[in-house]
This record gives structure tokens, C-alpha cells and sequence, in this order.
């Protein structure tokens, strides 16, 4: 009766060990963990943005801003001329903020230099991840330049915009008002939207 046992255990065993392998195997290619934010230096915006850009001493922020379930990074930078490089490196240069005041052509308003030297050329660089590398994908779903925000600190949290919530990029913007603004994915574009108040 013993031996009946122990050869029905050998048979349980050897039919579900394959599946347990099979299991194993499939796990780790889900659960890959994120790209740390310590990969994002200048000579990755470069890759990314061309040479144009670079970073300027603010934390890179993550959140998943076009709603797929997928991670999505905001790089706070300084911009030249992305114009220039946009075609070269699969990026699209938008101007939500200038759209909002009536006009967003990009062609035209990355050229705007402010009357703060330390405000001109700021652009916060966002990357939409895909896959599981997220937003260190060699095809990410979507690049952007988001160019003329006039911002000190940045942010990523909900907003609700038209009674559903969205992942946002909020900006406490320069000036002696501290205005506090936020940006959001519709599924085409970034859209600007003032908030009035400082986030402090």
C-alpha cells in the first residue's frame, strides 16, 4: 500500500514539475523591475533628445501620464533648439502653454526667449514607456518636448479633469505670483491648465 503511495506521489510530481518550470521561467520577464532614475544623465537625454538638451539638476519624476499601465518618465531640462533635433530622434516638440494663450506653434514659440535668463529654454522631456523595460524602451510608445513652461519645481500626481482622474505633471511656475499649473494627456496631446495657487 506504501509502494502504491509513493509511485502515485512520483506520478503527481513528474506531471506537475513541467508546469512548475514553465511558471518559473515566465516570472521573472513579468516582474522585471523598472530602469532606475539613476540611468537618466546627460548622455542619455542626448540619446534620446539630441544634443540640444540637458539636464538641470532636478530629479527626474515617474507615473504613468497617458493612463496605459505602463511607467512613464518627466525629465526636467534646458533646451537650446529642439526643433533641430526632433526629426533625428523621434520626438515631438509641443507648446501647451502658449496654446493655451492662443497660440502653440512650436515651429515659432521654442525661438521665445523669456526676460528671465534662468526661465529661457526650460522643457521638461517625457518619454511614454511600453513593455516592460517602461520608459527605457528602445520603442517607446511616445516622446515629447513640452517647451516655454516657466516652472521652479515639478510634481506628478492626480488630477481630475472632467470627473476622472489622470495622472499630471504640476509645475510651480517662476514669478512673484507663484502660480501653480499642471499639464495632462488627452491621447493626442499635453494640455495646460492653470490652478491658480502655490503648491506650497
Amino acid at each position: 500500500m506504501q509502494c502504491l503511495r509513493f509511485v502515485l506521489l512520483i506520478a503527481i510530481a513528474a506531471i506537475l514539475y513541467p508546469e512548475f518550470l514553465i511558471a518559473q521561467q515566465a516570472e521573472p520577464e513579468a516582474k522585471k523591475s523598472p530602469p532606475p532614475l539613476s540611468a537618466i544623465d546627460n548622455d542619455f537625454v542626448k540619446k534620446q533628445f539630441g544634443s540640444s538638451c540637458a539636464l538641470i539638476g532636478m530629479p527626474p519624476l515617474v507615473g504613468d501620464l497617458n493612463g496605459d499601465g505602463i511607467d512613464d518618465v518627466v525629465i526636467p531640462a534646458r533646451c537650446k533648439n529642439p526643433m533641430s533635433d526632433q526629426t533625428e530622434d523621434n520626438f515631438t516638440v509641443m507648446d501647451p502653454y502658449y496654446t493655451f494663450f492662443g497660440y502653440g506653434n512650436p515651429k515659432v514659440t521654442s525661438a521665445f526667449s523669456g526676460d528671465v535668463p534662468t526661465d529661457r529654454g526650460l522643457a521638461l522631456l517625457v518619454i511614454h514607456g511600453s513593455g516592460t523595460e517602461t520608459w527605457n524602451s528602445p520603442t517607446p510608445a511616445g516622446k515629447f518636448v513640452i517647451v516655454n513652461l516657466p516652472f521652479k519645481q515639478v510634481t506628478v500626481k492626480k488630477l481630475l479633469v472632467k470627473k476622472k482622474k489622470v495622472m499630471a505633471i504640476y509645475l510651480e511656475e517662476t514669478g512673484a505670483d507663484q502660480m501653480t499649473s499642471a499639464l495632462y494627456w488627452d491621447g493626442k496631446r499635453y494640455h495646460y491648465e492653470p490652478m491658480g495657487a502655490s503648491m506650497e
